[in-house]
């Protein structure tokens, strides 16, 4: 018998993300925190066509407070790459990768993302996918991040450093592979999304 094209299950419940295996990223973390480094990576980085998207931003616990974005991430199949934002800012380097149309860069729930990296510079967004838009394409209707890394890859990941400091002098090894997941996640569902249309 044939396997269907686009044989993914249109929901996954809590319990049945909970059998699945749990899994992160496990390629090469780099983090960039230094200016001067930026523009070398962001240049590298302009070398793929695909990538992975995802910020992430230390949480506000009070009403009105809006902190801004600490981390820009970007990962391919083998690599994440993580700006520190509240240490390098947000420079031309970056912000022409972000406006670059010819580089797909696939996110969940990226309205946000992009508003709040245009608080630290002003660019018209190009080349961004979003993931909860491309799912339904397949008739997928659960679209939570965590929810879609199960349905589309049979895996579980971990939220558990969501709510953490993104700005602490010195990120723990847990925040890193928490933030390259989510970057590498977004990457791998775009890829397995597109190569069963």
């Amino acid at each position: 018998m044939r396997k269907r094209i686009n044989s993914f299950e249109k929901a996954i419940t809590k319990e049945e993300i909970l059998a699945l295996p749990l899994s992160s990223f496990s390629g090469e973390i780099i983090v960039v925190e230094d200016p001067k480094h930026v523009p070398g990576v962001a240049k590298t980085l302009s070398g793929y066509d695909i990538l992975g998207f995802d910020t992430e931003t230390r949480p506000a616990f009070r009403k009105g407070v809006i902190n801004e974005v600490a981390l820009l991430q970007f990962a391919t199949e083998e690599k994440a790459f993580i700006f520190r934002l509240n240490k390098t800012g947000l420079p031309p380097s970056l912000v022409s990768l972000m406006a670059n149309p010819g580089i797909i860069k696939a996110g969940a729930a990226i309205r946000d993302d992009i508003r709040s990296l245009q608080r630290l510079a002003r660019f018209n967004p190009a080349g961004f996918v979003e993931l909860q838009e491309l799912v339904k394409e397949h008739n997928i209707r659960d679209s939570g991040l965590r929810k879609m890394a199960g349905i589309v890859m049979g895996i579980q990941i971990s939220k558990a450093q969501q709510v953490t400091n993104w700005e602490r002098q010195v990120l723990t090894e847990a925040q890193l592979v928490y933030a390259a997941t989510d970057a590498w996640v977004c990457y791998e569902i775009y890829r397995r999304l597109t190569a069963t249309s």
